[in-house]
Protein backbone atom coordinates (compact mmCIF):
# COMPACT_ATOMS: atom_id res chain seq x y z
CA UNK A 1 0.00 0.00 0.00
CA UNK A 2 2.80 2.34 0.90
CA UNK A 3 6.27 2.28 -0.58
CA UNK A 4 9.38 4.27 0.10
CA UNK A 5 12.59 3.20 -1.80
CA UNK A 6 15.36 5.38 -0.95
CA UNK A 7 14.20 8.64 0.05
CA UNK A 8 15.81 11.67 1.52
CA UNK A 9 14.08 15.13 2.05
CA UNK A 10 16.66 17.80 1.60
CA UNK A 11 15.91 21.83 2.54
CA UNK A 12 18.40 24.27 1.98
CA UNK A 13 20.78 25.32 2.19
CA UNK A 14 22.36 22.29 4.47
CA UNK A 15 19.12 20.32 6.29
CA UNK A 16 18.08 16.63 5.72
CA UNK A 17 15.33 16.05 7.09
CA UNK A 18 15.25 12.37 5.90
CA UNK A 19 18.16 10.41 4.37
CA UNK A 20 17.76 7.13 2.59
CA UNK A 21 14.52 5.72 3.87
CA UNK A 22 13.03 2.79 2.69
CA UNK A 23 9.78 0.79 3.71
CA UNK A 24 7.34 -1.29 2.75
CA UNK A 25 3.72 -0.67 4.61
CA UNK A 26 1.11 -4.09 3.43
CA UNK A 27 -2.76 -3.04 2.60
CA UNK A 28 -4.52 -3.42 5.97
CA UNK A 29 -1.36 -3.31 8.24
CA UNK A 30 -1.49 -1.06 11.56
CA UNK A 31 1.93 0.82 11.82
CA UNK A 32 3.37 3.03 14.36
CA UNK A 33 5.93 5.75 13.08
CA UNK A 34 7.74 7.39 16.57
CA UNK A 35 10.67 9.40 16.68
CA UNK A 36 11.36 12.46 18.83
CA UNK A 37 10.72 16.28 17.29
CA UNK A 38 12.34 16.62 14.12
CA UNK A 39 12.91 13.04 13.46
CA UNK A 40 11.14 13.14 10.08
CA UNK A 41 8.11 12.05 11.16
CA UNK A 42 5.96 14.76 9.99
CA UNK A 43 7.73 14.85 6.47
CA UNK A 44 7.03 11.51 5.83
CA UNK A 45 3.08 12.67 6.27
CA UNK A 46 3.24 15.13 3.84
CA UNK A 47 5.48 13.22 1.43
CA UNK A 48 2.52 10.58 1.26
CA UNK A 49 0.02 13.02 1.24
CA UNK A 50 1.99 15.17 -1.70
CA UNK A 51 2.37 18.46 0.44
CA UNK A 52 6.03 18.33 -1.07
CA UNK A 53 7.77 16.03 -3.07
CA UNK A 54 11.41 14.13 -2.05
CA UNK A 55 14.46 15.13 -2.82
CA UNK A 56 15.61 11.53 -4.23
CA UNK A 57 14.35 8.44 -3.82
CA UNK A 58 10.69 6.73 -4.89
CA UNK A 59 6.96 6.45 -3.48
CA UNK A 60 4.32 4.63 -4.69
CA UNK A 61 1.16 4.55 -2.70
CA UNK A 62 -1.44 1.42 -3.69
CA UNK A 63 0.25 0.92 -7.12
CA UNK A 64 0.67 4.51 -8.01
CA UNK A 65 3.86 6.52 -8.03
CA UNK A 66 3.42 9.60 -6.81
CA UNK A 67 6.89 11.09 -6.67
CA UNK A 68 6.35 13.59 -9.09
CA UNK A 69 2.54 13.43 -8.90
CA UNK A 70 0.88 16.10 -11.05
CA UNK A 71 -0.77 19.16 -9.09
CA UNK A 72 -4.36 17.53 -10.78
CA UNK A 73 -3.87 14.45 -9.33
CA UNK A 74 -3.21 15.51 -5.61
CA UNK A 75 -7.33 15.93 -5.21
CA UNK A 76 -7.65 12.53 -6.59
CA UNK A 77 -4.52 11.19 -3.91
CA UNK A 78 -6.19 12.76 -1.21
CA UNK A 79 -9.42 10.99 -1.56
CA UNK A 80 -7.68 7.83 -0.82
CA UNK A 81 -5.78 8.73 1.54
CA UNK A 82 -7.60 10.05 5.30
CA UNK A 83 -5.66 12.19 7.39
CA UNK A 84 -6.63 12.68 11.49
CA UNK A 85 -4.72 15.74 13.07
CA UNK A 86 -3.68 16.49 16.65
CA UNK A 87 -5.48 20.22 16.55
CA UNK A 88 -8.63 18.70 15.43
CA UNK A 89 -9.44 21.24 12.51
CA UNK A 90 -13.00 21.22 12.96
CA UNK A 91 -14.60 24.53 12.05
CA UNK A 92 -16.41 26.14 14.96
CA UNK A 93 -19.49 27.63 13.56
CA UNK A 94 -20.33 24.24 12.18
CA UNK A 95 -22.21 21.34 13.68
CA UNK A 96 -21.07 17.70 13.72
CA UNK A 97 -23.08 16.95 10.26
CA UNK A 98 -22.00 20.42 8.66
CA UNK A 99 -18.08 19.66 10.04
CA UNK A 100 -18.45 16.26 8.03
CA UNK A 101 -20.42 17.27 5.43
CA UNK A 102 -18.04 19.65 4.09
CA UNK A 103 -15.27 17.08 2.99
CA UNK A 104 -18.08 15.50 0.22
CA UNK A 105 -19.55 18.88 -0.48
CA UNK A 106 -16.71 19.97 -1.99
CA UNK A 107 -16.26 17.17 -3.98
CA UNK A 108 -20.12 17.29 -5.53
CA UNK A 109 -21.43 14.77 -3.95
CA UNK A 110 -25.36 14.81 -3.40
CA UNK A 111 -27.18 15.92 -0.66
CA UNK A 112 -29.01 12.43 0.37
CA UNK A 113 -25.72 10.85 -0.46
CA UNK A 114 -24.18 12.91 2.18
CA UNK A 115 -26.41 12.28 4.70
CA UNK A 116 -26.03 8.71 4.23
CA UNK A 117 -22.43 8.78 4.57
CA UNK A 118 -22.31 11.26 7.66
CA UNK A 119 -24.77 9.06 9.39
CA UNK A 120 -22.66 5.87 8.54
CA UNK A 121 -19.18 7.53 9.62
CA UNK A 122 -20.69 8.85 12.85
CA UNK A 123 -22.23 5.49 13.71
CA UNK A 124 -18.52 4.13 13.06
CA UNK A 125 -17.23 6.71 15.63
CA UNK A 126 -20.25 6.31 17.80
CA UNK A 127 -21.78 9.73 17.75
CA UNK A 128 -24.44 9.62 15.95
CA UNK A 129 -26.58 11.61 18.80
CA UNK A 130 -24.11 13.88 18.73
CA UNK A 131 -25.28 14.94 15.12
CA UNK A 132 -26.35 18.89 16.02
CA UNK A 133 -23.83 19.60 18.39
CA UNK A 134 -21.15 22.04 17.99
CA UNK A 135 -17.28 22.07 19.03
CA UNK A 136 -17.49 23.51 21.80
CA UNK A 137 -20.66 21.53 22.98
CA UNK A 138 -18.00 18.09 22.91
CA UNK A 139 -15.58 16.68 25.21
CA UNK A 140 -12.19 16.67 23.87
CA UNK A 141 -12.64 12.92 22.68
CA UNK A 142 -15.73 13.54 21.51
CA UNK A 143 -13.90 16.08 19.08
CA UNK A 144 -11.40 13.86 18.21
CA UNK A 145 -13.58 11.10 16.93
CA UNK A 146 -15.90 13.69 14.66
CA UNK A 147 -12.29 14.30 13.03
CA UNK A 148 -11.45 11.07 12.55
CA UNK A 149 -15.38 10.37 11.32
CA UNK A 150 -14.73 13.21 9.40
CA UNK A 151 -11.56 11.25 7.44
CA UNK A 152 -13.35 8.38 6.88
CA UNK A 153 -15.86 10.15 4.59
CA UNK A 154 -14.00 8.97 1.05
CA UNK A 155 -13.64 5.17 2.46
CA UNK A 156 -9.49 5.66 2.32
CA UNK A 157 -7.38 3.22 1.53
CA UNK A 158 -5.08 4.75 4.18
CA UNK A 159 -6.19 6.52 7.31
CA UNK A 160 -3.35 8.95 8.66
CA UNK A 161 -3.82 9.71 12.37
CA UNK A 162 -0.91 12.62 12.89
CA UNK A 163 -0.28 12.40 16.95
CA UNK A 164 -4.24 11.82 17.57
CA UNK A 165 -4.31 11.50 21.12
CA UNK A 166 -1.91 14.41 21.98
CA UNK A 167 -4.57 16.38 23.60
CA UNK A 168 -5.94 13.85 25.63
CA UNK A 169 -5.97 12.42 29.09
CA UNK A 170 -5.50 8.81 29.43
CA UNK A 171 -8.94 7.52 29.21
CA UNK A 172 -10.05 9.30 26.04
CA UNK A 173 -6.51 8.87 24.53
CA UNK A 174 -7.57 5.01 24.98
CA UNK A 175 -10.42 5.47 23.61
CA UNK A 176 -9.33 6.65 20.01
CA UNK A 177 -6.77 3.86 19.81
CA UNK A 178 -9.33 1.18 20.30
CA UNK A 179 -11.41 3.17 17.46
CA UNK A 180 -8.23 3.28 15.05
CA UNK A 181 -7.91 -0.23 15.81
CA UNK A 182 -11.49 -1.20 14.93
CA UNK A 183 -10.92 1.09 11.55
CA UNK A 184 -8.24 -1.30 10.54
CA UNK A 185 -9.92 -4.57 10.90
CA UNK A 186 -12.40 -2.75 8.47
CA UNK A 187 -9.12 -2.92 6.18
CA UNK A 188 -8.30 0.15 6.01
CA UNK A 189 -3.99 0.61 6.58
CA UNK A 190 -3.52 2.79 9.45
CA UNK A 191 -0.46 4.91 10.05
CA UNK A 192 -0.22 6.16 13.80
CA UNK A 193 2.34 8.80 14.12
CA UNK A 194 3.29 9.34 18.27
CA UNK A 195 4.96 10.56 20.70
CA UNK A 196 2.73 8.44 23.34
CA UNK A 197 4.52 5.19 24.63
CA UNK A 198 1.76 3.54 26.27
CA UNK A 199 -0.46 3.89 23.16
CA UNK A 200 2.38 2.27 21.17
CA UNK A 201 3.21 -0.51 23.75
CA UNK A 202 -0.68 -0.85 23.98
CA UNK A 203 -0.97 -1.84 20.55
CA UNK A 204 2.02 -4.42 20.03
CA UNK A 205 1.85 -3.90 16.26
CA UNK A 206 4.53 -2.48 13.92
CA UNK A 207 6.93 0.22 15.10
CA UNK A 208 9.09 1.84 12.73
CA UNK A 209 11.42 4.62 15.30
CA UNK A 210 13.00 7.15 13.11
CA UNK A 211 16.15 9.48 14.29
CA UNK A 212 17.47 12.08 12.40
CA UNK A 213 15.85 11.67 9.47
CA UNK A 214 16.70 7.75 9.22
CA UNK A 215 14.89 4.34 10.40
CA UNK A 216 16.93 3.16 13.47
CA UNK A 217 14.30 -0.07 14.13
CA UNK A 218 11.37 -1.34 12.00
CA UNK A 219 9.89 -4.09 14.08
CA UNK A 220 7.05 -6.28 13.85
CA UNK A 221 4.78 -6.51 17.05
CA UNK A 222 7.00 -3.56 18.11
CA UNK A 223 7.64 -1.39 21.33
CA UNK A 224 8.44 2.51 21.66
CA UNK A 225 12.27 2.19 22.21
CA UNK A 226 13.18 5.79 22.49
Amino acid sequence: MIKFSNVSKFYYPDNYALRDINFRIKSGEFVSIVGQSGAGKSTIIRLIIAEEQATEGKIVIGGWDITNIRRRGIPILRRQIGVVFQDFKLLSKRTVFENIAFALETTGVTTQKIKQIVGQVLKIVNLKEKINRFPDELSIGEIQRVSIARALVHRPKVLIADEPTGNLDPINAQDIINLLKKINEFGTTVLLVTHNRESVNYLKARVITLEKGRIISDRQQGRYIL
